[in-house]
């Protein structure tokens, strides 16, 4: 059994699909407006992400300094 493309949508908006399910997802999304909105929802997730690395980065980073 194939499973849903349904799965697949923060994998998508994350960018972590391999080429085929990319390709999958992308023609799902076409037809689904369901997808179509959690997309949307998802889509400021990964500039989140970059900035909660960086911040985190930089807080490391401070940690290590000598005091």
């Amino acid at each position: 059994m194939v499973p849903s493309p349904h799965f697949d949508v923060a994998a998508y908006a994350l960018g972590v699909l391999d080429q085929e399910d990319h390709e999958v997802f992308e023609r799902h999304l076409m037809a689904c407006e369901e997808c179509q909105i959690e997309l949307r929802e998802l889509s400021e997730v990964p500039g989140f992400l970059d900035v909660v690395r960086r911040d985190r980065s930089k807080s490391l980073d401070d940690d290590r300094t000598p005091h």
